[in-house]
């Protein structure tokens, strides 16, 4: 039986290559985005476009409410919508913190609570939550960024066991550097918040490391291979992470080291 997906944030990037890989695949796509302009191109993959600013009620219950209505069910959920706005915590103003995690955790967790009465009432479900690598791992200047990843991980694993009765499996999904808008909207904020405070050298060098680590990135089809593997396996595991090797090699040091250490291996980067 064909399985229905919602993918968030399918405007661009990973969201953009997973509604489209599974639509390639054999699935019933629903592809998420506030900008609908940019998802008329995946109606030719057989992907239903549908409007959702993720930040606002009535937008969430709308988009659930019409998947239900058209598809009559929703069996997989991908958590992808979300951005990186970079700044010191002291400089990012209180209303951009509340809007990224409006937009990275608690919009992805008003969809988990709306598609999960379906989900236990069919006895099978996925809720697929992209996180990071910086969901385990923080760099300075991303600390509001980084929380939210944080956030996300803390509650997926909570849901993980809450929901494994119900025949519903919680994925987790780690990605390291990714081609995608994400980049370039977290080094322009980084400079703009901080480029010109009291921590402008700093920024100045953090945004040094992100450049180089742009010539360094896995293609979202990559990203999209992984969360079919996780979605389509038996016993899924909780995490799934890319084979970069910057990234495995920091998750695995973080697991080692003291936080002193971590700290000063990773403030040794940026110089």
């Amino acid at each position: 039986m064909q399985k229905t997906v919602l993918v968030t944030g399918a405007s661009a990037g990973i969201g953009k290559a997973t509604a489209i890989y599974l639509a390639q695949n054999g699935y019933n796509v629903y592809g998420a985005a506030r900008r609908m302009e940019k998802m008329q191109e995946l109606k030719a993959y057989g992907i239903k476009p549908i409007s959702l600013d993720i930040t606002r009620e009535e937008s969430i219950t709308a988009c659930v409410g019409q998947i239900f209505k058209e598809a009559g069910s929703l069996d997989i959920l991908v958590n992808n919508a979300g951005f990186g706005s970079y700044g010191s915590v002291e400089d990012v103003s209180m209303e951009d913190a509340r809007y990224q995690l409006e937009v990275n955790v608690f919009g992805a967790m008003r969809l988990t609570q709306l598609v999960l009465p379906k989900m236990r009432e069919n006895k099978y479900g996925k809720i697929v939550n992209i996180s990071s690598v910086g969901g385990k791992i923080v760099f300075p200047l991303g600390g509001w960024y980084h929380a939210t990843k944080f956030a996300l991980e803390a509650l997926s694993d909570s849901i993980r066991n809450e929901v494994r009765e119900f025949g519903i499996d919680v994925i987790v999904i780690e990605p390291g550097a990714t081609k995608s808008e994400w980049g370039n909207i977290a080094t322009d904020s980084l400079i703009k918040v901080s480029g010109h405070t009291a921590y402008k050298d700093l920024a100045t060098k953090t945004n040094k490391v992100f450049t180089q680590l742009s010539g360094n990135v896995v293609e979202p089809i990559v990203i999209a291979e992984i969360i079919k593997k996780g979605i389509e396996a038996k016993n899924p595991k909780t995490r799934y992470t890319t084979n970069q090797m910057a990234s495995s090699v920091l998750l695995c040091l973080k697991r080692i080291l003291s936080d002193k250490l971590m700290d000063k291996l990773i403030m040794g980067q940026i110089k």
